[in-house]
């Protein structure tokens, strides 16, 4: 169908925008807000409202395809584009996505944004990777309106894959809630769980003993509460770099024997470590993470390590999976622009043997995580984010929803 109108519209994202190098450099909370001056270039406070914009193509017929442009909560941070305000984008998509969509027949997803992502703006600079991820779930939703299909049929048959007829495993994160939200994941037996947000020193503790203690917590309350003797999720913990910020991430032996107390404090769940260091630059991030795994696999250590920092493209999610840099590769999808590159990256690890987190951030919307589901359901990696929001029903429902309306409308027609 024809696209005859781009229209935008402003948008809050599930959570905040946050200033990562103030916040791992100290900065105190006082209750939802922090307290000093942000580091991160564009942001105004440590801790900003997330912000998005609705993308919406008017077809022909009158009806819609839409997709929401949203970043990372840590936007600037890592190599990651800057932050994303939507006074500042709007503008951008009607003056140089608009003109280029008008009119336009859209028949294809994948080969329409391969054209987008290599656009760009009448500044000569790419487009932002929000602006690519919200403007892909839109051509999706207009090619699979075109072609009345879903879009994950859109997408299997595009990449030549089946639909998953089962659930994909949810991956719940807690904030800094950990202790209550971890509560409400096992009570709706989340598959993975509660990413725990380390992201510094006095949530680590001294010489890493708080962290410990919460994963043997954890391990405890899985054990003393579960309503299902046959659930056993795997324990997912994100330390943001602070484990190698604690014991030096040069330091690969002394990181692994601190691994190897955090998988006796999990056991008997498997355990899983995303972003254990943070070596400050892509090539330093894949040089010595791919050394600690080696070393974990050396040493017998039943710990996955799951890479993150530094991992923001397609490219380097090849390049992580190349140099055996993690045991997982975290898909960061707003982080990738275009969710036909999320297919991609997927793709990448199952083929190569490295385990496959389509993640994403808190700081997305309903409609960025019903999109993902989709390419999750065609593409089928080991685990998916529950997103947007730190609350962990929100996103549950939304993803778990999705998956489930997949399911039944398939079978029906079976």
């Amino acid at each position: 169908m024809k696209i005859v109108k781009v229209v935008c519209a402003p948008g809050r994202t599930g959570f905040f925008f946050d200033d990562q190098k103030a916040i791992k450099r100290g900065a105190k909370s006082d209750g939802f807000f922090y307290v000093g001056s942000p580091e991160t270039t564009g942001f105004t406070a440590i801790r900003q409202a997330g912000e998005s914009i609705s993308l919406m193509l008017v077809l022909e017929d009158g009806s819609v395809a839409w997709g929401d442009c949203a970043a990372v909560q840590y936007s600037g941070a890592g190599g990651r584009d800057p932050l994303f305000l939507a006074e500042d984008f709007i503008p951008v998509i009607i003056r140089d996505i608009a003109p280029k969509l008008e009119g336009r027949v859209v028949n294809s997803f994948r080969d329409t944004m391969v054209e987008f992502e290599k656009m760009t703006d009448l500044d000569g600079n790419r487009l932002h990777t929000a602006i690519r991820y919200g403007l892909s779930q839109a051509i999706l939703d207009c090619v699979a309106k075109t072609k009345h299909k879903l879009m994950c049929e859109v997408i299997a048959d595009e990449y030549g894959t089946t639909v998953s007829e089962e659930m994909i495993p949810i991956f719940s994160q807690t904030g800094d809630m950990r202790h209550d939200n971890a509560d409400k994941m096992i009570l709706k037996h989340v598959h993975v769980l509660p990413h725990a947000l380390i992201n510094n020193f006095e949530k680590l503790g001294s010489n890493g003993d708080a962290l410990i203690e919460y994963t043997a917590w954890l391990r405890d309350r899985i054990l003393n509460h579960r309503q299902d003797p046959a659930y056993h999720p795997v324990i997912h913990i994100d330390v943001y770099g602070m484990i190698g910020e604690l014991f030096g991430y040069e330091n690969i032996d002394i990181i692994a024997d601190y691994l190897l107390r955090l998988e006796e404090a999990a056991s008997p769940f498997a355990l899983r470590i995303e972003g254990p260091i943070d070596a400050g630059s892509r090539e330093s991030q894949l040089e010595w993470l791919a050394k600690l795994t080696r070393r974990v696999d050396e040493r017998g250590i039943n710990v996955e390590l799951v890479a993150d920092e530094w991992c923001n493209t397609v490219d380097d999610v090849r390049a992580f999976v190349d140099a055996g840099a993690g045991h997982m590769i975290q898909i960061k999808t707003p982080d990738l622009g275009s969710l036909h590159n999320t297919a991609d990256a997927v793709l990448y690890c199952k083929e190569n043997g490295a385990g496959a987190y389509m993640g994403g951030t808190c700081n997305e919307t309903n409609r960025s995580a019903e999109a993902s589901v989709h390419v999750a359901m065609a593409m089928k990696p080991d685990q998916i984010l529950a997103k947007p929001g730190m609350g962990v029903d929100e996103g549950v429902m939304i993803v778990y929803n999705e998956m489930q309306r997949i399911l039944a409308l398939r079978g029906a027609r079976k």
